[in-house]
């Protein structure tokens, strides 16, 4: 698959660390637009430190990190939000009490421009953003196929389905880049599969670009474009399946062994 050139995201010599402890030690990546690039590495590699940063919940001492040229580097989350950089997480962070529907127009809030009293009268402009509001909520749960779901409260749902509604709320916010914070923790083999296609669809349909991050390797050697490897929050190999499959120094310290190909 082709991409363009211009790098959409740049991470550059970024640095981390917590009372002398260095999270993650001169981290540099690029990526452009519609992209599917993973992150790997045994746990404490600094993968979700990473993600911390580039949505602004972390501060790095060092480095730059850029988006379409720009640093956002200290940013706020709302802000680094507004950008169009949105993120599912490890643990499931929904409301269990509400909706699928509910849950997953929430997603919606940071598109949202018309003041609370427009809002209130739903009149004019603020009717018809709210019409487009679901209109684009029923597109998503179309394409995740949650519909007979969207009526449940999301606390009464299997865990695959919560999972997708997760991926659901971040997808209302209609970004351009796509954290995914280990999508298929805990799933079963058809519930992997799912996301897996989930996945796919979303990139091919929807052109977004995506970072993985991910301990299922079968999962990450089938659909990444491009592998970036932590160990201990430094950068020991990236490029493609097969070429981080070949490279020693991520064998010795993360695969264990030569995975096929």
């Amino acid at each position: 698959m082709a991409f363009v050139t211009a790098p959409l995201l740049e991470f550059e010599n970024v640095g981390l660390s917590f009372k002398g402890v260095n999270a993650l030690t001169d981290m540099s990546f690029t990526m452009t637009a519609g992209e599917l690039f993973a992150v790997i590495g045994p746990n404490g590699a600094g993968k979700t430190s990473a993600f911390n940063c580039l949505n602004g919940v972390y501060k790095p001492q060092r480095g730059d990190i850029r988006w379409k040229g720009d640093s956002i580097l200290g940013m706020r989350p709302d802000k680094v939000a507004e950008l169009g950089i949105a993120r599912t997480f490890q643990n499931i962070e929904l409301f269990a009490h509400m909706t699928v529907l509910q849950n997953i127009t929430l997603g919606r809030h940071i598109r949202t421009n018309v003041g609370w009293l427009a809002g209130a009268v739903w009149y004019g402009k603020a009717k018809r953003e709210e019409m487009a509001n679901r209109e684009k909520v029923e597109e998503i749960i179309d394409l995740l196929e949650i519909e007979a779901w969207r009526s449940y409260p999301v606390g009464l749902l299997p865990y695959g389905i919560q999972k997708r509604v997760e991926l659901g709320r971040a997808l209302a916010m209609e970004p351009e880049l796509l954290l995914l914070d280990e999508p298929v923790a805990g799933m079963n083999l058809e519930e992997t599969e799912d996301m897996a296609r989930f996945i796919l669809d979303i990139r091919e349909e929807l052109g977004i670009a995506m970072i993985l991050v991910e301990h299922d390797m079968g999962l990450v050697m089938d659909i990444a474009d491009r592998i970036l490897v932590l160990d201990f929050g430094q950068v020991i190999g990236e490029g493609t399946p097969l070429e981080v499959q070949n490279n020693p120094n991520v064998i010795k310290a993360y695969l264990g062994e030569e995975l096929t190909a």
